[in-house]
């Protein structure tokens, strides 16, 4: 499964993300859309990939399970934009949206075109 490719058919499926970064096995890709206003450096994105994220899905998971029926995603709101966040098999996926985004449809119709054209990304295959 090509990282690049996923994220490149994530930007051209959604203009409201800015951002997209696939952590799996220790293995970190990311990238940023050309020419974004307010965006984050690319150090503190890696940071954030390797350190962030994993922790919070982490909590966010652990009370999730006692009584809350599992953790689906997490939505961030940072001053500038959005950090969406969902635990995959081995590792998380991570995509930033514009501020302007709706968040009730667009996490759905996210997760729904990653599932439909890459089938094993989102959950393991069942043997």
């Amino acid at each position: 499964m090509n990282k690049e490719n996923i994220i490149g058919a994530l930007f051209d499926k959604f203009s409201e993300i800015r951002y997209a970064a696939l952590y799996i096995e220790g293995e970190l890709v990311f990238k940023q859309r050309e020419s974004m206003a307010d965006s984050s450096s690319s150090e503190t994105d890696k940071f954030e990939e390797l350190l962030v994220n994993p922790t919070l899905l982490k909590l966010a998971s652990q009370r999730g399970n006692i009584d809350c029926g599992g953790l689906n995603y997490l939505i961030i709101g940072y001053g500038n934009f959005y950090q969406l966040v969902k635990s995959i098999p081995n590792g998380h996926i991570s995509i930033c949206l514009e501020h302007h985004s709706d968040l009730n449809r667009l996490p759905d119709q996210i997760f729904r075109f990653l599932k439909d054209h890459f089938s094993g990304l989102l959950f393991k295959a069942l043997n």
